[in-house]
């Protein structure tokens, strides 16, 4: 009898963790495909995924502005990655196409569709970008991690399955310890401001810390690789650091998180079920960080506040009250967790399989 030969899927996904990391988990619970990377020359999947996956790469930038074609050097490029990607679909003879959005998706998109191939589309907003609201309908399914997502694509093929998450946050017992100098039972407050830190933040947090100092709390501050003045502020309870990777303790650990509202850093203090003061990214596309905020707010699971209305003042009285309010956090920590999807990965897979293999 004669084996069948794997299902070939191309992943484009591109830029930040917010669009690698969950097409990572994706690719993760489908053991059974043999997958190959659609991604854009000097950005983070160049250095996330050779090690796991072949990567192919092509130039799409400039495409941030959406579809409106103004002028003929965009409209030029935009034809040639198109076709760059039919002969990439061609060559690899790949039977599926995963993207999670971005300005990759387009030309991704336009090139499946055109050679028949079926296209499954993640959207981890609330909010969907203007690639998802535009190619949406082209594609067999459009799956959003967050419910409120779907109104926004009322021509496209809808399922609610959240976001997925590294495998590191699934397993409780799983990279425990986080190998830093923090006491047992001492309030913790971690500072991150997704995958490209937060300089804004940052100033307010070093501003802000001397007072949670005295109280009592520790701070974890995961400032990024752009702050000039990431090393300013010293004390024994204060930790700066540019990353860390075990997100998964550190966040279970935490009493309160402040962070932006990605739609990724929104679906790790989820799963962890950790409480957040949120401060939505104002310069995000659309703001749609503050519509993904708007969903833990409503929830009950984090307070929101813009970044031109806050003051040192205000973050530092806040959080303070939120120390000495052990219930209120513990309860917005479970009205996190009653958000998270903690099987996203499997749901979405299972979604995908479906599709291609029908």
């Amino acid at each position: 009898m004669v084996e069948e030969a794997p299902i070939r899927l191309l992943i484009a996904a591109s830029g930040t963790g917010g669009h690698l990391f969950p097409a990572i988990a994706l690719a993760q619970k489908l053991p059974e495909y043999e997958i190959e990377w659609l991604g854009v020359p000097n950005r983070l999947e160049t250095q996330l995924v050779p090690k796991h996956y072949p990567l192919h790469t092509i130039a799409v930038e400039g495409f941030q502005q959406g579809f409106s074609i103004s002028s003929l050097g965009i409209l030029g490029k935009l034809i040639g990655s198109i076709l760059d990607v039919r002969r990439i679909l061609k060559q690899g003879k790949f039977q599926g196409l995963f993207t999670t959005g971005g300005y990759i998706a387009g030309p991704a998109v336009i090139a499946a569709r055109s050679l028949g191939i079926p296209v499954v589309f993640h959207e981890s907003n609330a909010l969907p970008g203007k690639v998802t609201r535009f190619f949406g309908p082209w594609c067999d399914a459009v799956a959003v991690g967050f419910d409120v997502a779907a109104q926004y694509l009322p021509r496209a093929k809808n399922i609610y399955v959240g976001t997925p998450v590294r495998s590191q946050f699934l397993d409780p017992g799983i990279n425990v310890s986080l190998d830093l100098p923090i006491p047992d039972g001492v309030p913790l407050i971690v500072v991150f401001g997704g995958s490209q830190g937060a300089v804004a933040i940052n100033q307010l947090v070093r501003q802000s810390a001397p007072a949670w100092f005295a109280a009592g709390a520790y701070v974890v501050h995961l400032t990024g690789d752009k702050d000039p003045e990431a090393d300013s502020l010293k004390h024994p309870q204060y930790i700066a650091l540019p990353f860390y990777d075990n997100m998964a303790a550190l966040l279970r650990r935490a009493n309160l998180a402040i962070s932006r509202s990605g739609a990724g850093s929104l679906t790790e203090l989820g799963v962890c079920g950790t409480p957040a003061i949120l401060i939505p990214y104002p310069f995000a596309a659309e703001d749609h960080q503050t519509y993904n905020a708007k969903v833990f707010t409503k929830a009950g699971a984090a307070l929101v506040f813009p970044q031109s209305e806050l003051t040192a003042e205000i973050l530092q009285n806040q959080v303070l009250e939120l120390l000495r309010s052990p219930s209120e956090l513990a309860k917005m920590g479970e009205k996190a967790k009653a958000i998270a999807i903690p099987d996203s990965a499997d749901k979405l897979a299972q979604l995908l399989r479906e599709v291609v293999e029908r």
